[in-house]
């Protein structure tokens, strides 16, 4: 599509839009008495306007069936993980046999390690990208630890090239072709937090296992964001947040994808709880563990109710589209926001987009490194009624979200952005 730079290109393009009509499932913050240009969806999502009405049917049903809500429900909270997993499978490209909603993201990392990396004295490197999310880094540094490993010997962080903001993919398997013999486990995230670059999943499970490696990928920024298929791509592990483009609430209950070749392996250690025992013997309280099949066998603890019922308001809004839907759109919607950003003077290089030019290899946000005024300009920015996120030292990350942004909130941004570089 030929872009061209005014409001009245981008009001036309919301008025072609096939997804405008999903803002209005959104609760979307006002300032100074307008709806604010919310570009923070990789941050946390904003509320579904079901939201308050699922979680209030579980209070409804505590009030009124206490215990009894657990077998009577309009949602019988015995069995409330699996509400969720038609969409999620759907959402990462899974069976529904594959993904579990449970605990906290950095919570599941460290299950899925405890599983999948098992280190011996030839293997037991693992590979992340240098920078990784300082959680996925604490969680590998202290996994390493916790086999009495350092992390100096076992940890391979990958950089790009001098001058260059993004991993090529060609890189990263070089990487793992160098460290096969010695390798244990490729953790990459699919999305990167701070460049926002997507990566190549499948090329990168398949070096993994040609190295005899384990390949797993933390999804917090790709889930709902870009299309996935996790289990075509032969990924051994996946984990992932909920409340940043699922927009299941802060603190939201997060998930995991386990391939199904891992389903009934019960040679596979794991932290093991009582909501992942055999359903039909999980009220016997017997001795010995008794993993339910797929990822349901790596749950610990009964489902959080109301956290889960958010995530269910959220998930029958994605429900109500597909990941096709949304990817057309936010290819359109981020490239306008790229070609607007390209529009502007930047003859004194106050800025650089450090996210990948090339829209197979990112999703919604796009990462710009501020060279000069720049938390004067992101302050600017939130005056105005604009929310976009800082991220040290240099990086306003913007994350136009097809559900709920438009084209006229891009031009907004992106004109307003021009105004403050100016001053």
């Amino acid at each position: 599509m030929k872009f061209e730079n005014s409001l009245a290109f981008a009001r036309k393009l919301d008025r072609q839009d096939p997804l405008a009509l999903r803002r209005k499932d959104f609760e979307v913050p006002r300032h100074n008495g307008k709806s604010v240009v919310y570009f923070v969806g990789n941050s946390l999502g904003l509320q579904p306007k079901t939201t308050r009405k699922f979680v209030n049917e579980e209070l409804d049903d505590w009030a009124s069936l206490a215990v009894e809500g657990h077998f009577h429900g309009k949602r019988p909270w015995l069995y409330y993980h699996k509400f969720s997993k038609k969409v999620l499978a759907k959402l990462v490209g899974a069976k529904p046999l594959e993904v579990v909603a449970m605990n906290q993201l950095t919570v599941n990392l460290h299950l899925m390690m405890v599983s999948f990396y098992r280190p011996t004295k030839k293997r037991f490197k693992i590979i992340i990208e240098s920078g990784a999310f300082s959680s996925d880094q604490y969680a590998v540094e202290t996994q390493i630890r916790f086999h009495q490993l350092n992390p100096s010997d076992t940890l391979v962080e990958l950089k790009p090239r001098p001058d260059e903001h993004a991993l090529r993919t060609e890189d990263i398997i070089a990487a793992i072709k160098e460290h096969g013999d010695q390798l244990a486990l490729v953790l990459l995230p699919g999305v990167q937090y701070y460049s926002g670059q997507f990566f190549e999943i499948k090329k990168i499970t398949k070096a993994a296992h040609e190295a005899g490696a384990i390949a797993g990928f933390d999804l917090a920024h790709a889930v709902g964001n870009v299309p996935l298929q996790l289990h075509k791509d032969d990924v051994d592990f996946a984990v992932w947040c909920s409340y940043k483009y699922l927009n299941s609430g802060p603190g939201g209950i997060a998930g995991a994808f386990i391939h199904e070749r891992h389903k009934n392996n019960t040679s596979i250690p794991r932290f093991a709880g009582w909501w992942g025992h055999s359903e039909s013997e999980r009220f016997q309280m017997k001795k010995g563990f008794k993993p339910m099949a797929g990822a349901d066998g790596w749950q610990l603890s009964n489902v959080p109710i109301l956290a889960s019922a958010a995530h269910l308001a959220s998930l029958q809004v994605f429900d109500s589209t597909s990941m096709a839907q949304l990817r057309k759109k936010s290819l359109l919607l981020t490239g306008y926001l790229h070609f607007l950003l390209n529009e502007i003077d930047n003859s004194e290089r106050l800025f650089e987009i450090i996210t990948p030019t090339n829209p197979d290899m990112r999703g919604c946000q796009l990462s710009i490194l501020m060279r000069k005024n720049g938390k004067k300009v992101f302050s600017g920015l939130m005056k105005k009624g604009i929310y976009t996120d800082w991220r040290e030292p240099d990086v306003i990350r913007a994350a136009p979200v097809p559900l709920y942004n438009s084209f006229s909130d891009v031009y907004i941004f992106a004109s307003t952005f021009a105004s403050l570089l100016k001053r």
